[in-house]
């Protein structure tokens, strides 16, 4: 009995660890995000837009390194099922199995601004920005699982638009009060700081980044920042 306790509990421990969770976040040093990347099972990645589209899926060769800007995605060559025909239109040909991971979609009978977006991949939920939000949000994704993904409010003079935050991880940025060089510019991620060089430095240099890494791992998350 005991033993059969001991297994119920360490199941039961686990069941978070089976929950797909942002791996990867490309954007810019201004704050912009351009894609997502959720870990499946297989170690196959799956990258998405910030409005939850599918962009691709592979494996990544270059998993785990750090002096690689841009991951190389090899072909998975294991179980892909997608939808057909005879399912609802808003998902029809989309993709419904990546090995065992199953991927939901709104549907046509659903909230008009969610239809054909993701609602779910294996047991890990999918919330979106809504028509109550601001304009600028709307479409977006609010959260995958446990992992809010928060934007700086467009009314913000300094910040308008820019990812503040992904699951317990903060981004801050330079402000309009800065140089004119750095301002907007990403200042922080968690604990990682940026800093660039000024209107002050050589021409050259004016406005490159100083100290600091374009790939950072914070919180499990692998940052990959282009210019």
């Amino acid at each position: 009995m005991k033993k059969l306790f001991v297994f119920i509990v360490g199941c039961t421990l686990s069941l978070p660890l089976l929950a797909q969770r942002i791996s990867r976040v490309e954007m810019s040093e201004t704050g912009i995000l351009s894609k997502l990347s959720i870990e499946l099972d297989e170690q196959v990645i799956l990258n998405l837009t910030p409005t939850g589209d599918i962009i691709d899926y592979g494996i990544d060769i270059y998993k785990g390194r750090t002096d690689r800007m841009q991951e190389r995605m090899e072909p998975y060559t294991g179980r892909v099922v997608n939808y057909t025909n005879l399912d609802n239109e808003a998902f029809a040909g989309k993709i419904r199995y990546i090995g065992q991971k199953m991927i939901t979609y709104y549907a046509s009978y659903d909230d008009a601004d969610l239809v054909g977006k993701i609602k779910s991949i294996g047991s890990t939920t999918f919330e979106y920005y809504n028509r109550y939000d601001e304009e600028s949000l709307r479409g977006k994704i609010k959260s995958i699982g446990s992992d809010r993904i928060i934007y700086y409010s467009s009314f913000d003079p300094s910040f308008g638009g820019k990812l503040k935050s992904i699951g317990a991880v903060q981004l801050t940025y330079y402000s309009n009060f800065d140089d004119k060089a750095i301002k907007g510019k990403i200042k922080s991620i968690g604990q990682s700081q940026f800093s660039y060089y000024t209107s002050f430095d050589r021409k050259e240099l004016v406005g490159n980044m100083r100290n600091g890494w374009r790939i950072n791992y914070v919180n499990t998350i692998k940052f990959l920042i282009s210019r």
